[in-house]
C-alpha cells in the first residue's frame, strides 16, 4: 500500500474568539490515497472548511500533525507553506478569489509564473480553453458570470498540475446548470491529471460522485453516518 497523500494524526484546531478559545477540531485521525476523492460533508459549522484548511496548511493544527505528501505542514514557516502550495497544491473557493484587476488569462496565468513557468500564457491560454473559457480570455471577472467565475478558478488551480486539488463549496454560489458543470470539469481534472481531489459540499449529488464521503458533526468525525468507501 502507498502512503497517503493526506494524513492527519490527532489533530485539532482551536481559535481565539471574542468569548475566550474556540475548540473548532476535536483530534481528527484520518488518510486521503492518491487519485482519490472524497467528500467532507455535514451541517454548517461543523467544521468541513476548517478541516480543508489544515489539509492545505492555511489554518495550523493546535495539536496532533497534518502531513501532505510525507511533509509535516506544522513544522514549515508561512513562506515554506506557500511554496509547498504552489508547487504541489490547487486551492479553489466558494467565492472565486480572482484578482479584479486582472483579465482571466492573467489570473491563470499567474501562479505559473510564479513558479518560473516559461509558457505561463500558453498553458493558461490551453487551460481556459479546456474549461471552455478560451473566448473570455481578455475578459476581466466583473464582465463574467459566476459560473465563468468559478471555471476561471478551476483553471487557475489545475494550470501547475497540483498533485492535491482542495475545493471548498465550489458549487455553493452557482445555480444548478452551472453547479452541475463544474462537478463536471472537476472530476474530469481529476481523471486527466491524476489529482487527489478532496472537496466541502452541501451538494447530495456532488458527494455522491465522489470515492468516499466523511460526514463531520460538531468538530469531529461522525463515525455513525454512512459513507461510501472507495473500492
Amino acid at each position: 500500500m502507498t502512503d497517503p497523500v493526506l494524513a492527519l494524526d490527532g489533530a485539532t484546531l482551536s481559535l481565539d474568539g471574542n468569548a475566550g478559545r474556540i475548540e473548532i477540531l476535536h483530534g481528527l485521525t484520518l488518510d486521503v490515497r492518491r487519485g482519490e476523492t472524497l467528500a467532507l460533508v455535514g451541517p454548517s459549522g461543523s467544521g468541513k472548511s476548517s478541516l480543508l484548511m489544515l489539509m492545505g496548511g492555511l489554518e495550523r493544527a493546535t495539536s496532533g500533525s497534518v502531513m501532505a505528501l510525507g511533509h509535516d505542514l506544522g513544522g514549515m514557516d508561512e513562506d515554506a507553506l506557500a511554496r509547498f502550495r504552489r508547487d504541489h497544491m490547487g486551492v479553489v473557493f466558494q467565492s472565486f478569489h480572482l484578482i479584479p484587476t486582472m483579465t482571466a488569462l492573467e489570473n491563470v496565468a499567474t501562479p505559473l509564473e510564479l513558479a518560473g513557468r516559461k509558457d505561463a500564457f500558453d498553458r493558461a491560454e490551453a487551460e481556459l480553453t479546456a474549461v471552455g473559457l478560451g473566448h473570455r480570455a481578455d475578459h476581466y471577472p466583473s464582465q463574467m458570470s459566476g459560473g465563468e467565475q468559478q471555471r476561471v478558478a478551476l483553471a487557475r488551480a489545475s494550470a501547475p498540475r497540483p498533485e492535491i486539488l482542495l475545493a471548498d463549496e465550489p458549487t455553493g454560489n452557482l445555480d444548478e446548470t452551472n453547479g452541475s458543470a463544474i462537478i463536471d470539469l472537476l472530476l474530469g481534472l481529476r481523471d486527466q491529471h491524476g489529482a487527489t481531489l478532496v472537496l466541502v459540499t452541501h451538494s447530495q449529488s456532488l458527494a455522491a460522485r465522489c470515492d468516499r464521503t466523511i460526514r463531520l458533526r460538531d468538530g469531529r468525525l461522525d463515525t455513525g453516518a454512512t459513507a461510501k468507501a472507495a473500492e
